[in-house]
Order: C-alpha cells, then sequence, then structure tokens
C-alpha cells in the first residue's frame, strides 16, 4: 500500500470514529457533539452567558444561542435574568442536564484533548502543522469551526 492510500485510510479512520461517537453520544443523551460541549461548559461554572460560551468555543452568539434554545427544550438548562445585571441573561444547568453529563460516554473530544496536552511541545506542533496542512489539501483551510470533534451543523439542527 502506498502513502497516499494510508493518508486516505487514516482520514476515514477519523471520520468514521467521529460519526460512531456522534451516533453513540446521540443515543445515550439525544445531544449533538456541540449541544453537549455547551453543556459540559455551563456544568464547569454552574451558571454563564451566551457570550462566555461563544468565545469558549469559537462561534457567534446566534450559534450559541441556537444551541441553548435546543437544551432548554430539553430543560438541561435554564436561562435566568442575571442577579448582578438585569441586562445580562444567566444560562444554569438543571439537574436532568447534570444527569445527562453523567450517563454520556466518554468524549471523544476529551480523550484526544487528554492524549494530545500529555505530548511533548514538539509533537504538538507537528501534529497542529500536518492537520492544518491536510485541512489546506482539502479547501477547508478557511472554513468557519469550532474546536468540537463532530460532523454535523455547529448549530445543532436537524
Amino acid at each position: 500500500m502506498d502513502r497516499t492510500d494510508e493518508s486516505l485510510i487514516a482520514l476515514r479512520r477519523i471520520l468514521r470514529k467521529t460519526e460512531q461517537f456522534g451516533r453513540a453520544l446521540a443515543q445515550a443523551s439525544g445531544l449533538t457533539a456541540a449541544q453537549f460541549r455547551v453543556l459540559q461548559l455551563v456544568a464547569e461554572t454552574g451558571e454563564t452567558t451566551a457570550k462566555q460560551i461563544a468565545v469558549r468555543m469559537g462561534i457567534t452568539q446566534a450559534t450559541v444561542t441556537s444551541l441553548v434554545d435546543k437544551l432548554v427544550s430539553h430543560d438541561l438548562v435554564t436561562r435566568e435574568k442575571s442577579a448582578h445585571d438585569r441586562r445580562m441573561i444567566d444560562i444554569r444547568i438543571t439537574e436532568a442536564g447534570r444527569d445527562v453529563l453523567e450517563r454520556a460516554p466518554d468524549a471523544l473530544q476529551q480523550r484526544y484533548v487528554r492524549r494530545f496536552e500529555a505530548m511533548k511541545d514538539w509533537e504538538q506542533a507537528q501534529i497542529v502543522a500536518s492537520l492544518e496542512r491536510v485541512a489546506a489539501m482539502l479547501d477547508a483551510d478557511d472554513m468557519d469551526a469550532s474546536p468540537v470533534l463532530d460532523i454535523g451543523d455547529i448549530r445543532g439542527r436537524g
């Protein structure tokens, strides 16, 4: 097998693993990976704002609003006027939201982060450079993307 085939096989494995995780997450929690990540971010602090989530995920506030709408509809988070600033809306996790986080499979992204951060600095730089090169080869280097391992729409529609 030549290196071209080996590289395509490696890409396909990454895509398939991402798809498998997305299906397992949806089955266990009813959420997309992006919705799940928002729930995790809210759980980290107990309460947060759409702006803070947008900054952490590298997405627009409009996209966060769409994701949070879905979480609110499933009673996983609530929106409440801030006690500190009545112009702000706080997003808070519910008990049902905490239950979903406990029942969900180990996030693929978290596994990646743990292993990536355990690598030496030069190894991390090499992987980032290689992945950026692959994105450019696929004409995807200028696509809007957040640091969420998911193949679906970031807004979690559908």
